[in-house]
């Protein structure tokens, strides 16, 4: 019986949470096997799926450095027992939602938007499949509670959301009261469906077709503390934290903001079109800029927290992260929306340095801060 039911067909999932759970099936530390579900009518997410529903596993090819030594892995993820599609497989997943103790999601950059098409009065129509992943979430709780009002239910966002299960909480709380759903089950949401909130991190570089990822050693699945929250696995790569906060600002201020300021560096300095993060990286100018950045004007920042001995360990792996000689991260994909990952990524960490009990000067974050935008 699946254990696990998972909304989005993404190679992240495939090459991250799918493949802790078929690790950790292996050792018997798994809760069960995971049944897939395609949210979108997008022909590479059914041409996914189709191949979950035909072949007996899917490929992950590991390709890194780890404390600086290359790493090649080849694995071999099994969790997945089958595909469905929403849109055509609505019953069958309503009835693995009743039953099953996990739900993860990782549906896309758009996935908590709503869609007017999902009225009260198309809720009404229990064969109607909601359009938005929200809807489809309250739809899904719904039929699970009407079976058995007491199961509890562990929801694992893996969006790259802030606070991702507060957020899908309450987007599923507003469309129950919106919809005049029965208050028995606007308590059952509160009670019983606990919502994680969680920072998933790994760089899945490339698809493998028909179906696997290329994907770095680097993997981190950061879960906020619970009380009831039900695990999918028991992973080396999975920590369970009451300070999500902090992984949360290593990976903005180290790995986002040295991606922005490499992407600054491309987009300023007329470099190759198709040009790499390792490649610029071997710019002896650039890299050294990027070091004084995360050495002298971020690095202080943490240690004012206390957390340099974690700061440090994260730059070595970010650095061996940005060395990988077998992922190209191109920085044209990287350099997308600029000025709002300026904003995002660089100016709050300035703001901690300004208010320091001993103001920090940070002059190449403020350059880059306060340069033209070239989006």
């Amino acid at each position: 019986m699946t254990a696990i039911l998972q909304f989005g067909t993404s190679r992240f999932l495939l090459a991250h949470a799918d493949l802790f759970v078929s690790q950790a099936l292996e050792t018997g530390q798994a809760i069960g096997r995971i049944t897939v579900v395609q949210t979108t009518d997008s022909p590479e997410s059914a041409s996914r799926i189709a191949a979950l529903t035909t072949l007996d596993g899917y490929p992950v090819q590991v390709r890194g450095l780890r404390a600086g030594v290359p790493v090649r892995e080849d694995l071999d993820g099994r969790a997945i027992e089958r595909g469905l599609s929403a849109s055509r497989d609505w019953a069958v997943i309503l009835d693995i939602a009743a039953k099953a103790d996990v739900i993860l999601s990782n549906t896309g950059d758009r996935g908590y938007d709503l869609s007017d098409e999902d009225t009260a009065e198309r809720m009404a129509q229990p064969d109607r499949v909601p359009r938005s992943f929200p809807a489809k979430l309250a739809a899904l709780l719904l039929g699970r509670w009407r079976r058995n009002p007491h199961a509890p239910l562990s929801i694992f966002p893996c969006e790259l959301v802030q606070r991702n299960g507060d957020r899908l909480r309450a987007l599923v709380l507003g469309l129950a009261a919106e919809w005049s759903f029965p208050p028995d089950f606007i308590a059952y949401l509160k009670e019983k469906c606990h919502f994680a909130n969680s920072l998933v991190d790994r760089i899945v570089s490339e698809p493998l077709h028909p179906i696997g990822a290329v994907a770095e050693p680097y993997a981190l699945w950061a879960i906020q503390r619970q009380e009831g929250l039900v695990l999918p696995c028991v992973h080396p790569s999975i920590v369970l934290t009451d300070a999500l906060e902090a992984f949360e600002d290593l990976k903005l201020f180290f790995l986002n903001l040295g991606h922005t300021v490499l992407a600054d560096a491309w987009l300023t300095g007329g470099r190759p079109k198709s040009e790499t993060v390792r490649e610029i990286m071997e710019d002896a100018d650039i890299r050294a800029r990027l070091e004084a950045i995360w050495r002298s004007e971020v690095l202080p920042v943490f240690a004012a927290a206390g957390m340099a001995a974690e700061a440090e360990r994260y730059i070595e792996e970010v650095r061996d992260r940005f060395m990988n000689p077998f992922l190209d991260h191109r920085l044209s994909d990287i350099a997308g929306n600029h000025a709002e990952k300026k904003r995002r990524r660089l100016q709050p960490v300035r703001y901690r340095g300004r208010a320091l009990p001993h103001p920090l000067a940070q002059p190449l974050l403020s350059a880059i801060l306060e340069s033209d935008d070239h989006d």
